[in-house]
């Protein structure tokens, strides 16, 4: 493959922009460093025109968020008929949707939490759920907008029929699940090794705890029980297998072992475009299963296709 051409899409126009211009540069600069000719792509409204212009080998999808995680650009890259990388139409449309990826994780045998989807407007004084509870929006990545409503919190989060909020109005309301956070990537059939994310002067792994330097520590391998180790890495790769994912994916998870080491394990979601930053979570988990940053993005490469 190397010498093929290769066109990095990136930036486009989500909340996660930034984000997916770090990752898109990451990437363009370890394609080229295995040998790809590569296009940079600062993805607009024109990608469809730009693309059929440039005619690609391959489109290497480094978009974050709507329209490039949601089945949207896979969709255009279906219709020009190019091959690419990560997951495929239903399956990133299904998996943005939080509350949909979760019945069919759960239906898969994957352990989740107690939640209900609602309109943000149907909120008023009663709580929908016990607190604590969390609220997420149904199609956000890189924790914008979640709220954590504490258990000692007397009313809904305000801020969520604020004229300020801009991720949408459906939400998911879900039981918050105390303990440690856990997550498992998963490159084709093989989940990689376990990382605990603990964040660093954050309530919890939010945007700031993910990308900026410092914001978080990562742990890798996890200091868990082999048993509940081996238990992460299969649910990752079950949440993968029933969501219908390909190439790249990551699961997070909550693990509650204040009572015993047992505790519980809890999926949380799965991302089918983790962030390929120099402070991202897969990288590193490729990187202690032995793959050089250039070698996994060559994997990407060669994993992809259309008709995903």
């Amino acid at each position: 493959m190397s010498g093929k051409h290769i066109a990095v899409l990136m930036g486009g126009f989500s909340s996660e922009r930034p984000v997916s211009l770090s990752s898109g540069e990451a990437c363009a600069l370890a394609l080229e460093g295995e040998g790809y000719k590569v296009t940079r792509i600062d993805v607009d409204r024109d990608v469809s025109a730009v693309l059929s212009q440039l005619k690609p080998d391959v489109a290497f999808n480094a978009l974050h968020g709507p329209f490039g995680e949601d089945g949207t650009i896979q969709g255009i890259l279906e219709y020009l008929q190019i091959p690419y990388t990560g997951s495929g139409v239903l399956a990133s449309a299904l998996a943005m949707d939080k509350g949909q990826a979760k019945k069919v994780a759960a239906a898969a045998g994957v352990p989740v939490a107690e939640a209900c989807l609602m309109n943000r407007f149907e909120f008023t004084n009663e709580h929908p759920l016990a607190p604590p509870y969390v609220v997420k929006p149904v199609r956000e990545g890189s924790s914008f907008g979640v709220v954590i409503v504490k258990e000692d919190q007397s009313h809904p989060p305000q801020v969520l029929t604020s004229s300020e909020w801009r991720y949408g109005d459906a939400v998911m309301v879900e039981r918050y699940v105390a303990g440690r956070e856990l997550t498992c990537g998963v490159m084709g059939n093989r989940a990689f090794g376990v990382t605990e994310v603990v964040p660093v002067g954050h309530g919890f792994y939010d945007y700031d705890a993910k990308y900026a330097a410092g914001g978080s520590k990562h742990v890798i391998p996890a200091e868990i029980s082999p048993k509940i180790y081996q238990k992460i890495q299969s649910l990752a790769l079950m949440a993968h297998r029933a969501i219908g994912c390909r190439g790249v994916s990551r699961s997070d998870f909550r693990y509650d072992d204040r009572m015993s080491e047992d505790g519980e394990v809890i999926w949380l979601e799965v991302n089918t475009q983790p962030g390929m930053t120099p402070t991202s979570l897969v990288p590193e988990m490729a990187a202690h299963d032995g793959l050089t940053f250039g070698q996994f993005v060559r994997w990407m490469v060669e994993d992809a296709s259309c008709s995903r």
